[in-house]
């Protein structure tokens, strides 16, 4: 049996991860009533809700499982026994068959790798809000960096169009002061009298 079907049969409800006895019947290959008849037979090993619990008609409707109706009227006559992990556990007890054996070890490795699966998203959950928070410090540090470049190069700008002033003054400066000093040219003036 693989593990990724498995997983597909364990729900969230009530807060715990849970197995519903027709699906648990459906793995182990007995008729659900047949589960049914071998846990009240055997209730003492299942007392305590984080063993097992009945699921109520107010949590059926409010709920609505499609996986509930599948292949069923749409009144569902008795209702379902949900099975923690520690319930699947005892169903081992209860159930003799090699099938059931075998299975009940598969659903045991499903539920320590939905388990693993969710402590790692977990960390990573964790990790993620960390690197939010760095995220966060190195932006506000940004805003101030970025803040005290904008004034730096405001400075810088208006340093730069004062020295571009000066420049240019003194560009005409220059140029006033060579045409003062214009000179006539200095060597022979060739005429052309050919006309």
């Amino acid at each position: 049996m693989e593990l990724q079907v498995i997983q597909n049969k364990i729900y969230e409800f009530r807060g715990q991860k849970i197995m519903f006895d027709f699906d648990l019947a459906q793995l182990y290959g007995v008729e659900t009533a047949q589960l049914k008849r071998s846990v009240k037979r055997n209730m003492e090993r299942f007392e305590g809700e984080d063993f097992m619990f009945e699921v109520t008609r107010e949590e059926l409707s409010r709920c609505q499982f499609g996986i509930l109706n599948k292949g069923r009227g749409s009144n569902i006559k008795y209702l379902p026994f949900a099975f923690t992990e520690l319930g699947v556990a005892m169903l081992s007890s209860v159930l003799h068959s090699s099938t059931a054996i075998e299975v009940n070890r598969n659903i045991m490795r499903a539920f320590v790798s939905v388990r693993q699966y969710l402590s790692s998203t977990n960390n990573t959950t964790k990790e993620i809000e960390e690197l939010k928070q760095r995220m966060k410090v190195l932006e506000d540090g940004n805003e101030d960096t970025i803040a005290a470049i904008n004034d730096l190069s405001e400075d810088t700008r208006k340093e730069l169009d004062d020295i571009y002033l000066a420049l240019s003054q003194l560009a005409d400066k220059q140029k006033q002061i060579a045409q003062k000093n214009k000179c006539k040219p200095i060597g022979f003036v060739h005429y052309d009298n050919k006309k």
